[in-house]
């Protein structure tokens, strides 16, 4: 007798739940993830799809459009086709039944029956239309007259009829009327036809599908010519505009597309022509800049290196005068890293603008009244007019540093017993600020560069009155930022003038159209009180043309 585990069957159930876990992960590994294939399937049809050149999907796009259009048009016409034609060939049967019905009439009032001369006119109807059967039938449903009843050439023999059974669809009647009494009917049917359909009506239909199919061929192989050529036409500037950005990544700044036209396309590419424009310049400025400045500063370090040297080596004497050269050398330095540090803050809007109410004329007068002591002893006699109530928007501190540069610069380029004239003028809607001198002048092409850093109309003279060539392109940057504008006018040896132009308080608020006008006569009024500033300015440093 065997002994049972107790056991037993737990464990065999635990056995059981493994292998059943071992199965399952096996199915898990083996069966292949159907979903997953699927988004590789459609990922690669994606790719597929984008790896097509534009030209070629705009043409399978046409073509496309062609195919749908022709089988959209095929369709309609042939839903209209089967409605109408079929309606218009049994329009024809029922006219000739008809017709022949009424010949049959004239001749039954003549002869009285339905003879054979009565009915001559079914016979000759039958031989005109090709293809159509005929029956003529009496009042008694008697068929009198049977176009399929042949002649044996036998006399008494006769062919049986091999007319179609009568339908509604498959034959057209007409009845014979004689003193409003029928006597008689007309059946007409085409051979081999359900729907009256003739061989030529059959053959028409069939030609007009096949020219629908034709033309519609046509129309996909005419749409992907002209979908390719349009797609070359539309990709050609596209392309342009890409070859010239991979030509200025690979640094020919000077690549340009050189397209033109209203298009949009042609629009990108002259934006893109500006933008390449603006890089050049760019490229080109920080080349130069990185050129001047580096000249700007070995100049006063030579000088400042060989003075040391010398006295080290004791070739010059330690005194007060070679110390006072090397310190104006320094000052020089200074001067150059401030102006710079300056420019490199306007140029990047580093410290917003002041926004305050600016009498321009009391700003300029403190500033004539800095410089009037030192105009007069460089040689030089300085004239000074102003309207009254010239308002702007701004920076007071900014347009007074403006102001001293135009007034310093003219009094650098301007031979004693010279003249400087600084008119302060209300437009009709700009605030101008003109400095004109009696100095060297300029020459149209010395106009178009005065404004960039680094430049002078003499450098020699320049340098020895320390002139830093920044002055003119730090005014540039604060009119600008004002949403002005420097005019420059002058001819060389005549003198020049330059006008600062910067929009009025009015002119502002108008082109703003914020209705600022009864602030102003309130609280804006009294803020404009203490902030229109005509105090005396500090003297601006010397700056350069």
């Amino acid at each position: 007798m065997e002994t049972k585990d107790p056991n037993a069957p737990a464990a065999e159930k635990t056995a059981g739940a493994a292998a059943n876990a071992a199965a399952q992960a096996a199915v898990d590994v083996d069966l292949p993830d159907d979903s997953t294939d699927e988004g590789e399937e459609q990922g690669k049809r994606r790719r597929s799809l984008a790896n097509l050149s534009y030209t070629t999907r705009v043409t399978l796009s046409f073509s496309l459009i062609a195919a749908m259009t022709a089988l959209v048009a095929i369709g309609v016409v042939s839903f209209v086709w089967e409605q109408h034609f079929h309606t218009y060939t049994q329009d024809n049967m029922r006219s000739v039944a008809e017709t022949t019905a009424e010949q049959i009439a004239t001749r039954y009032e003549q002869e009285g029956s339905l003879n054979h001369v009565a009915l001559a006119p079914a016979n000759n109807a039958v031989q005109l239309s090709k293809g159509v059967g005929m029956q003529v039938v009496n009042a008694e449903g008697s068929i009198v007259f049977d176009s399929t009843t042949t002649m044996s050439g036998v006399e008494g023999i006769v062919m049986p009829s091999i007319a179609p059974q009568r339908g509604q669809d498959n034959m057209a009647f007409a009845p014979i009327i004689v003193n409003d009494q029928a006597v008689g009917s007309v059946r007409v049917w085409v051979y081999g036809s359900d729907q009256l359909l003739r061989a030529a009506d059959e053959e028409f239909r069939d030609r007009s599908y096949q020219a629908m199919i034709l033309a519609a061929i046509l129309a996909i192989i005419l749409a992907s010519v002209f979908g390719f050529f349009f797609a070359r036409g539309l990709v050609r500037p596209i392309k342009r505009v890409t070859d010239t950005a991979q030509a200025i990544a690979e640094g020919d700044l000077t690549a340009r597309t050189s397209m033109q036209g209203e298009d949009e396309i042609s629009k990108l590419g002259q934006t893109f022509d500006a933008m390449a424009s603006a890089v050049e310049r760019d490229r080109k400025l920080e080349r130069r800049l990185t050129t001047d400045v580096a000249h700007e500063l070995r100049t006063p370090l030579m000088a400042i290196q060989a003075t040391v040297e010398a006295m080290v080596d004791g070739v010059l004497p330690v005194d007060e005068e070679r110390l006072v050269t090397v310190d104006s050398e320094v000052m020089r330095l200074s001067r150059l890293v401030d102006s710079l540090l300056k420019l490199s803050r306007l140029e990047n809007r580093a410290n917003p603008n002041k926004q305050e109410v600016v009498d321009v004329g009391e700003v300029v007068s403190g500033i004539i009244a800095t410089h009037e002591a030192y105009v007069n002893e460089s040689g030089l006699t300085l004239s000074y007019r102003a309207d009254p109530n010239v308002l702007v928007m701004g920076d007071p501190d900014l347009i007074r540093q403006a102001t001293a540069n135009l007034i310093s610069n003219a009094v650098r380029y301007t031979d004693e017993g010279g003249s400087i004239y600084v008119r302060v003028k209300r437009g009709e809607t700009m605030a101008s600020i003109a400095v004109r001198d009696t100095g060297i002048g300029l020459t149209p092409e010395e106009a178009r560069m005065v404004f960039q850093r680094f430049w002078r109309a003499d450098s020699g003279r320049d340098r020895e009155s320390g002139g830093l060539g920044v002055g003119l392109t730090v005014v540039k940057e604060i009119v600008e930022r004002h949403d002005g504008w420097v005019q420059v006018e002058g001819r060389k040896g005549e003198g020049a003038c330059f006008t600062i132009h910067i929009p009025l308080l009015e002119e502002r608020d108008r082109a703003k159209g914020k209705g600022r006008s009864g602030s102003r006569n309130g609280n804006g009024r009294n803020k404009a009180n203490g902030k229109v500033n005509g105090k005396n300015g500090t003297k601006a440093q010397q700056k350069s043309r």
